[in-house]
């Protein structure tokens, strides 16, 4: 039973207001979870399943695989069925396929179990903003998020701890088995205390055939890059690498002639849009390998536990944490041209030094640095580039901008978390060895960097400072006549073409 009759009327200092925050922020917390703590548990799923590097690559990608899929489909369900209902089913859905994953039996099942957990983050991710949006008074919506937000970045703090803790105690299954008990206290509190909101105009069919798709070229292509150390040019990794290539080019053919497409073309007739995707299809790209191959390097090379691996990266968090909003005001004042340049830049340096963290390697020393230039870069980078997608376009269509760009850098990550062992020779067997993986991962840290250094150059290039200085965007397409506010919500519900969702 909904708490108040109008869904968008809820105070944050009234008891209403703070169980849909505590909703939010518990259904967050378990996609957050996964996240932070998988890449952490990676080598001691692969010695209890015993299974090889391929294997573990579907681990993480299954799940980002389904995610990226589906998660503009994901927001428009939400929009049109209820935003509570849906967000409600993705949190069971993604209960259920933990459990699944906790008591998977080989890598089979527990790869399987991963995409079905994406599909259920693809209905919960960008419900939990969605009903801050639709909840929450006008004037009380920024505290709310900012509220959520900061809970948030607790849950990232404690995560490596906690995931860190479970792996080297109670056991690696334990990271899925947790996320449980959270929905089981999730669901009830948001079925009886938060509003349910639809939006009224969300009308036409779903563009299921796109969806579809644009999982499908992911797939095939995710599927060629990590099969082919293994098996070469044979058949059936060239037949899926052109399966892929024929399944994008089918994708952007129906988003194009589409009446009500999950990726409107349209949008992209922003410059500042398209290159601001272009550079988070760069950054996000390095981030995915980084932090996959980090989280072995640590275990494997260094001789750290799950639980040190998982903290040693801790201060990436805590500088974000600390002075993300600071630097979206100075990215504001300035615009995102500067720091959409030195931010990456700042990034590759950081992935550049990681290379000391060899065997024996000082975490003061070697370590350390590393990861303070990395969460300096991040810090200097990511508030403006979200800021940037949402002043690219009209405000309508902001939560279908946020949508597209979390899309495009799951994807990257995606394709990165794939490719990077193919490019740098890796063998099914590496991580069990020593020496075989700190070389792959001196090889594989500056192809990270470079990638960084390219998302650089196209941001000094092509990002125009105007679009955050002045609010005046240049339009989303031809028809449209006015400009995108400066303090556009984190998220709007995208109608037909989906929610869309902040990274975290």
């Amino acid at each position: 039973m909904a708490a108040a009759a109008d869904p968008a009327s809820l105070r944050t200092g009234t008891a209403a207001g703070r169980w849909v925050l505590l909703t939010t922020v518990l259904g967050s917390t378990m996609v957050l979870l996964d996240s932070t703590v998988v890449n952490v548990a990676l080598r001691r799923i692969g010695d209890d399943l015993d299974t090889d590097l391929a294997a573990l690559q579907w681990t993480v990608n299954a799940y980002m695989l389904a995610l990226a899929g589906l998660i503009l489909l994901g927001g428009a369900l939400g929009d049109r069925f209820g935003r509570r209902r849906v967000f409600v089913i993705g949190v069971v859905w993604f209960a259920a396929a933990s459990l699944l994953c906790g008591l998977a039996p080989n890598a089979e099942v527990l790869i399987a179990a991963r995409a079905l957990q994406g599909v259920g983050g693809a209905l919960l991710t960008p419900g939990s903003l969605a009903l801050i949006q639709a909840s929450f008074h006008s004037d009380d919506r920024a505290a709310a998020v900012g509220l959520w937000s900061g809970f948030g970045g607790v849950g990232a703090a404690v995560g490596p701890f906690l995931g860190g803790w479970l792996v080297d105690g109670p056991g690696w299954r334990w990271v899925f088995l947790l996320n449980v008990p959270l929905a089981a206290l999730c669901v009830p509190v948001a079925l009886r205390h938060v509003p349910e909101s639809k939006d009224g105009q969300a009308h036409g069919r779903f563009d299921i055939t796109g969806a579809v798709l644009g999982a499908l070229a992911l797939a095939f292509l995710t599927y060629a890059l990590i099969a082919a150390p293994d098996h070469g040019a044979s058949a059936v990794v060239v037949g899926s690498a052109l399966a892929g290539v024929v399944a994008t080019a089918a994708f952007l053919y129906v988003e194009r002639h589409s009446r009500e497409p999950m990726m409107p073309l349209t949008v992209f007739a922003s410059r500042q849009f398209s290159a601001v995707n272009l550079v988070t299809l760069c950054v996000y790209g390095a981030f995915g390998g980084f932090f996959f191959l980090s989280a072995l390097q640590l275990q494997v090379v260094t001789g750290y536990s799950a639980l040190a691996a998982g903290t040693a990266l801790l201060p990436t968090t805590i500088l974000m944490l600390l002075f993300s909003a600071r630097s979206g005001a100075i990215g504001q004042r300035i615009g995102p041209r500067l720091p959409l340049t030195a931010g990456p830049l700042l990034c590759a340096a950081g992935m550049l030094l990681m290379m000391r963290a060899g065997p024996d390697a000082s975490y003061a020393l070697d370590v350390l640095p590393a990861v303070l230039v990395l969460g300096l870069g991040m810090v200097t980078l990511v508030a403006p580039l979200t800021a940037t997608v949402l002043a690219s376009v009209d405000q309508s269509r902001a939560g279908l901008a946020s949508g597209i760009n979390n899309a495009a850098a799951r994807a990257a990550g995606l394709i990165a978390v794939a490719a990077l062992p193919l490019l740098v020779g890796t063998g099914p067997e590496a991580y069990r060895s020593a020496a075989e993986f700190n070389s792959a991962f001196r090889l594989a840290m500056p192809l990270c960097a470079a990638l960084l250094v390219v998302g650089a150059l196209i941001a000094w290039l092509t990002v125009r400072n105007p679009a955050l200085l002045k609010g005046e965007p240049e339009p989303c397409h031809p028809e449209c006549q006015t400009h995108c506010a400066l303090d556009a919500p984190p998220l709007e519900s995208g109608g037909s073409g989906g929610g869309g969702t902040e990274k975290r």
